[in-house]
């Protein structure tokens, strides 16, 4: 067999002719099948891949337990590279997402060729630093290849296509729309377009059945667009799933037009898609098909919020910043109060609202008052339950306006527990359930309690729910606690005569410091995780509830600071909606 022409992919055509028809020489071509498998975390490092054509995409297993897309390598790019220059197992497992050809280069021919020639090195070195710092090679990592797929025949998917790519055109990326008509395009054929496009949509209904298949199987990502006054079928996906769908790829797009039923939740719909999102498209709601060419681009802005008691109000002031900035949350996410707030943005609540309702619900009156003979904790939080009800009433988490999720502490297998559906009221109970202050949450099987306990910022978990840029707004450092409190103290009884019931006791805040100070180690390396991070300087103690404004304004301050000393260019783009994950230092 003579050897293959590999100069056409980006990878090779730089280097020198004599590595390139080295290479030739020596590499393995082969077919993967859509679906299957090149090779498994944890496996040696054993060969060198290059793909000719087709798609492939990394997983590693995510913290609530599905696949977590590390990212898709395409048409020219290497695969297995860092774990065989590192000597390593590999840290991801690699899936073929359509049927896909590659060549393979052994390990020991993969050392000598790049000790031999230098510029095959060479260029290795750079597309590893590329996609480590997050260059413009790391934009071919992204999902190109979306399926819109309609459940529905009264779905207008052209027009809703073309919205979302006049969405995208404003984000300066080019996309186009597929239909049947490209239903027997080959792979290369495909690849090419993808090549010639930032984004490509392939458009099918349910009912064309054949197309519906054979568009989900040649998607990176899946979109069900569903009508939001009707209810899916049982089964709703086809039973040869696509490679996209067995890897829970898959995304609902809730289409509202405005005089949806009563009592239709978009929950039953995730359900029967086994969706990884839910997003919202609403009837002259412009903003949305913004907010969705944003995800498709990778260019969402995403926010995750520390738990911290009181404390938390800083994020408030911070909030406040970054909207006055021209800032727009896609994604939001929290522990304990850093939750709640964060519920409230996807709730989709002003600045004054938020405002409002949080000192409503927390400094006219304590919710942390209702104390009790102590047997599973101080208080009966009948009134924390209330007061959630009040401003969350029986919303679920699928029906918010946008993403959100919160986290909370499984007792029974000592595991961080995201709560991406259900009730918002329920799953924020749970992730401020400090142990011993609160009752704990529990299902009948699990135990749950501040999600403090186990992860008091939880950036990582907003990490798998989006690709775009994220922001941190972190309230635990300098956490401490008056020894004051502590020498001498009062009874319970002569605490109460002096300051009421209104304010917590000093065991209080000891029992939320007891809870978070598990996870202070491990906490600053989590803090990686976001592009920008906020730092208030509070002098504000945990269980302080009346000191609202201070909190506030110290967020503000630390937030306005933030962004005037951020590059200019990066507070561009989070004004205009269209960040790009910020580049490593």
């Amino acid at each position: 067999m003579p050897p293959l022409n590999l100069g056409f992919l980006p990878f090779l055509n730089r280097v020198e002719k004599a590595a390139l028809k080295a290479v030739e020489a020596e590499v393995e071509w082969f077919c993967l099948p859509a679906g299957e498998t090149l090779f498994e975390a944890g496996e040696p490092a054993d060969a060198f891949y290059l793909v000719r054509s087709g798609a492939l995409a990394a997983f590693k297993t995510g913290a609530d337990g599905r696949p977590e897309l590390v990212g898709h390598i395409r048409q020219g790019e290497p695969v297995g590279e860092m774990a065989l220059v590192e000597d390593r197992p590999h840290t991801a497992s690699v899936y073929a997402l359509r049927d896909s050809e590659l060549v393979r280069l052994p390990k020991a021919t993969f050392h000598r060729l790049t000790r031999k020639h230098a510029s095959l090195m060479n260029e290795l070195a750079r597309m590893m630093l590329y996609r480590l710092r997050g260059g413009e090679l790391r934009a071919r990592t992204e999902p190109k290849v979306f399926a819109l797929i309609a459940t529905s025949p009264t779905i207008d998917l052209d027009a809703r296509a073309e919205q979302l790519q006049a969405a995208l055109a404003r984000l300066g990326l080019k996309s186009a729309i597929l239909d049947v008509e490209s239903a027997d395009w080959p792979g290369p054929q495909l690849d090419a377009y993808e090549a010639d496009h930032d984004v490509v949509f392939l458009c099918a209904k349910l009912s064309d059945a054949l197309w519906a298949r054979r568009a989900m199987g040649r998607a990176d990502r899946i979109w069900v667009l569903a009508r939001a006054d009707a209810k899916p079928s049982t089964p709703l996906m086809p039973d040869d799933a696509s490679p996209a769908a067995k890897l829970k790829l898959i995304d609902v797009v809730m289409l509202h037009h405005g005089g949806d039923r009563p009592g239709l939740k978009a929950a039953p719909w995730v359900e029967a898609a086994d969706a990884a999102r839910c997003f919202h498209l609403r009837q002259g709601h412009e903003e949305d098909y913004h907010f969705l060419a944003r995800i498709v681009a990778g260019r969402s802005v995403g926010l995750v919020l520390s738990g911290g008691g009181s404390r938390a109000y800083a994020h408030v002031g911070a909030i406040r910043a970054f909207r006055e900035a021209g800032v727009v949350f896609d994604v939001t996410g929290g522990a304990s109060m850093g939750g709640i707030i964060a519920a409230g943005l996807a709730m989709g609540w002003s600045q004054d609202e938020l405002e409002d309702r949080l000192y409503r619900a927390f400094v006219e009156t304590s919710p942390l008052n209702d104390w009790t003979l102590p047997v599973v904790a101080m208080t009966k939080g009948r009134k924390v339950d209330r007061r959630l009800a009040e401003h969350f009433g029986d919303v679920e988490i699928e029906d918010l306006k946008r993403p959100f999720f919160c986290v909370s502490s499984n007792l029974k297998d000592a595991s961080v527990h995201v709560h991406r559906t259900g009730l918002v009221r329920q799953a924020l109970r749970a992730s401020i359930a400090v142990p011993g202050l609160l009752p704990p949450v529990t299902d009948g099987e699990n135990v749950y309690v501040d999600g403090a306990v186990f992860s008091n910022f939880p950036a990582t978990q907003l990490k798998a729910l989006h690709r775009g840029c994220n922001i941190g707004c972190d309230v635990t450092r300098n956490i401490g606690l008056d020894p004051k409190d502590f020498l001498e103290p009062k009874g319970f009884f002569e605490w109460v005569l002096t300051h009421g019931f209104s304010e917590p006791p000093p065991v209080a805040s000891l029992l939320m410091r007891a809870a978070t100070v598990g996870v202070l180690e491990r906490h600053e390396s989590v803090r990686e995780e976001v592009d920008l991070l906020v730092l208030p300087e509070l002098e504000v103690e945990l269980r302080e509830w009346k000191r609202f404004d201070e909190a506030v304004e110290a967020g503000y301050r630390a937030a306005t600071e933030l962004l005037r000393n951020t590059d200019a260019e990066t507070v561009k783009r989070l004004k205009a909606g269209s960040a790009k994950r910020v580049p490593s230092a």
